[in-house]
């Protein structure tokens, strides 16, 4: 583990190639798992207070879901997680005239009928974070599905930390950032001697 200021990283952030090829997956990352995506409690506030704005850009099944159980409930961890689509993708999950899982609330962004893009944890996918007792672990969550964005990063040589540079940038900051982007030639650098 590397600990940039107080937030702790794996390696694999440094070490595992990733950039997300949609025409592969077909977004199955909002489709596929057992629970909704992780929502923190103002995001939650968020969304229920733009709800209006987000509702037009969803499925009927979406607005559905979200009208008989609410934006989010708890998985059995524990964690708020967004409503599913009976028990399968996320409510706020749009799909593409080629059948490729969109976010609903990432396209109100886009229209302008909001300026919150997005759930952090769905913008920082394929990292997860972890809350410790004094520090946050960001860590590479390796799932079958996303086989292809590994090989896509792999063939651009993008980081995992390179590709998510906006919103590793959103959560924690440019200067930050630009901590990491020492550590990776540190680490480039120890690697080759």
């Amino acid at each position: 583990m590397i600990q940039v200021d107080d937030v702790l990283l794996s390696d694999e952030l440094f070490q595992r190639y990733f950039v997300c090829d949609l025409a592969s997956c077909k977004g199955a990352c909002c489709v596929e798992g057992s629970a909704g995506a992780p929502l923190t409690f103002d995001e939650i506030g968020i969304i229920e207070e733009n709800l209006d704005a987000i509702l037009p850009f969803l499925t009927s099944e979406g607005v559905k879901s979200i009208e008989n159980s609410g934006v989010f409930y708890v998985d059995t961890d524990g964690e708020y997680v967004t409503t599913l689509n009976n028990g399968k993708e996320c409510a706020f999950t749009t799909f593409d005239k080629n059948g490729v899982a969109k976010c609903g609330i990432e396209d109100a962004h886009r229209a302008g009928a909001l300026g919150f893009k997005k759930p952090i944890s769905c913008h920082l996918y394929p990292i997860r974070i972890s809350k410790l007792k004094f520090h946050e672990a960001l860590n590479y969550h390796k799932w079958g599905i996303c086989a292809p964005a590994c090989e896509c990063g792999s063939k651009l040589k993008v980081k995992v930390y390179q590709f998510l540079k906006e919103p590793l940038i959103r959560k924690y900051g440019e200067s930050w950032y630009a901590q990491l982007v020492e550590v990776d030639k540190l680490l480039e650098e120890e690697q080759n001697t």
